[in-house]
């Protein structure tokens, strides 16, 4: 169902999961609003603060430096804003509003979508945030690959939708128009493998948001 936030005129693009300059670069080059960097230790996706710190200095300006979490200690993540310059915090786990506004950063909140959820709490328990992150319901957290059904996402008045979840160049285009998020984040969607982007998917993904947006606009 299309949530009733009014639309910005471009569907911000997020590229996640990144470990190679390379990728960054990549990102940068199609257009990518924001730059995801995984802090947690189990995912085949996660870099350290050296590694994040080397990637961050590929950035281009004006793109939002992202860190994923998924249930961390306070320590943990003070540990990466004080090392690491990101702008933008991303809960994964079971995180409660009081610990994600603790850090002083704009932070969003993710929300594994499955029947029975009810999203309008989820919201609510949430409110700080500056967008609800909706993603799969898979194992793990993040980067699995699988799309939800997006029936299930209800009207949201005043939620900025962050849309995740198997997100590909192939069904992007399609996710766009149909649920017109705020935004949408990608990590295995462009990969050649776990960790390496490719960069003509990237380029692709980005151009078929685009003309999606062409579409909502027109």
């Amino acid at each position: 169902m299309t949530n009733q936030t009014p639309l910005p005129r471009r569907t911000r693009i997020k590229i996640c999961g990144l470990t190679r300059e390379a990728d960054v670069a990549a990102a940068c080059e199609a257009g990518a609003d924001a730059l995801g960097f995984v802090f947690y230790p189990h995912s085949a996706r996660a870099v350290d603060l050296a590694r994040a710190r080397t990637l961050c200095r590929e950035a281009a300006p004006f793109v939002t430096l992202t860190a994923l979490f998924v249930n961390p200690t306070f320590d943990e993540v003070r540990a990466v804003l004080d090392e690491v310059p990101v702008q933008l915090l991303q809960f994964h786990g079971d995180e409660p509003e009081s610990f994600c506004a603790r850090f002083g950063r704009p932070w969003l909140k993710a929300a594994r979508v499955r029947p029975g959820l009810n999203l309008l709490d989820f919201c609510a328990c949430h409110r700080g945030a500056q967008g609800i992150l909706l993603d799969a319901d898979a194992r793990g957290y993040g980067g699995g690959g699988e799309v939800f059904d997006w029936s299930l996402i209800p009207a949201l008045p005043g939620v900025r939708i962050v849309l995740a979840g198997g997100l590909a160049p192939h069904n992007v285009f399609d996710a766009v128009r149909r649920v017109r998020p705020w935004a949408v984040d990608v990590s295995s969607g462009v990969e050649v493998a776990k960790g390496q982007k490719d960069a003509a998917r990237i380029a692709a993904f980005v151009r078929a948001v685009r003309a999606a947006d062409e579409e909502n606009h027109n």
